[in-house]
């Protein structure tokens, strides 16, 4: 990112972008608690003001994303749970409700996800073009990430912690969690340009999340 500090404390619109996330996630009739891990040496997260919130849990993550979201899975006492970007803060209502319900019907859970739409290539070792891959079954995997609660702690403590999302934990215990479309602004803040992609985002949504 560019920045002197972890992207999720970046600002954007005059917030964090963290705060603009988690704002959205409790602004959700169905969302009573936001558990969320930081590092256990972060110096910026006291400055957010979110610890202080009643509805805010939170927990010392670890040195991988399966470490922390497993140190979050401990605080929580719900049969359902859902796993987040931080660094995704245009996510929308409707795409939770959807997530939702389609998760509560299917017992390996469900994730947000958006079918690729370029064409895709496999590269060779030497960068160059090895194959044009078959984009038709491929989806982008996005968050939030929703699965009974037991089933993603028992997953995630044997799939180990090199899974990069938690349906991989899922579907290395054999399950299949159901893909939900998703709409393309719930956007990952990755590179220095998405910053201005988000508040743009934000801007739109306002009012209407």
């Amino acid at each position: 990112m560019q920045a002197d500090c972890p992207k999720q404390y970046l600002h954007l619109s005059g917030k964090p972008l963290i705060t603009h996330t988690v704002e959205r996630l409790l602004s959700h009739a169905a969302i009573d608690r936001v558990i969320i891990a930081i590092g256990e040496n972060d110096g910026y997260f006291a400055e957010t003001g979110l610890g202080d919130n009643p509805d805010i849990t939170v927990v010392t993550g670890g040195a991988t994303r399966a470490q922390s979201v497993q140190a979050g899975l401990e605080a929580v006492q719900t049969r359902w749970v859902m796993v987040h970007d931080a660094a995704r803060p245009c996510v929308t209502h409707k795409d939770i409700d959807a997530l939702i319900h389609a998760a509560q019907s299917h017992s390996d859970g469900a994730i947000l996800a958006a079918p690729v739409r370029d064409t895709m290539k496999r590269a060779q070792p030497d960068g160059c073009i090895a194959q044009t891959v078959d984009r038709q079954a491929l989806w982008h995997a996005l968050t939030p990430q929703m699965f009974p609660t037991l089933h993603l702690k028992v997953a995630l403590a044997s799939a180990g912690d090199q899974v990069t999302d938690d349906a991989s934990a899922i579907e290395a215990a054999g399950g299949h969690p159901l893909l939900v479309p998703a709409s393309a602004s719930n956007i990952k803040v990755t590179h220095p340009e998405d910053r201005v992609l988000a508040e743009f985002y934000l801007s739109q949504q306002e009012g209407k999340s």
